[in-house]
């Protein structure tokens, strides 16, 4: 979450508001409002941070390990594309994504329409 902090300063006093009293949290429990924060952030159109989060999510994505490979599209993108709602078509995020992040983002649209069985497998 740290670099996703530094990407988005407007998140970090939410975050810090309801970070548990050890400071552990759970991953997907942060992406989740990470993500709400996000795309909130689209409807007020204040996508200034956008260029460094997406940067940020492109870092996970080729050199994170598995763990946070798989957190960076499971977590951040699914939830992106999940979470949108009827007002956002989830693709207009599709132009901040690197390249990385955008072969992921595609891998989850295949497996969502039925194209694979598995994300990140061939299609059929």
């Amino acid at each position: 979450m740290n670099l996703l902090l530094e990407a988005c300063p407007s998140y970090k006093p939410y975050y810090e508001e309801n970070l548990g009293d050890d400071g552990e949290q759970l991953i997907y429990i942060d992406i989740m409002e990470f993500v709400a924060h996000l795309i909130e952030l689209y409807k007020q159109n204040q996508i200034n941070e956008f260029p460094k989060i997406f940067e940020v999510i492109e870092l996970l994505h080729t050199d994170g390990d598995d763990f946070v490979k798989e957190s960076a599209t499971i977590g951040l993108l699914e939830s992106i594309q999940n979470m949108s709602g009827d007002e956002i078509n989830p693709d207009v995020f599709k132009k901040y994504l690197k390249p990385e992040s955008l072969k992921w983002w595609n891998h989850l649209d295949d497996f969502w329409n039925g194209k694979t069985q598995w994300v990140g497998v061939p299609r059929k």
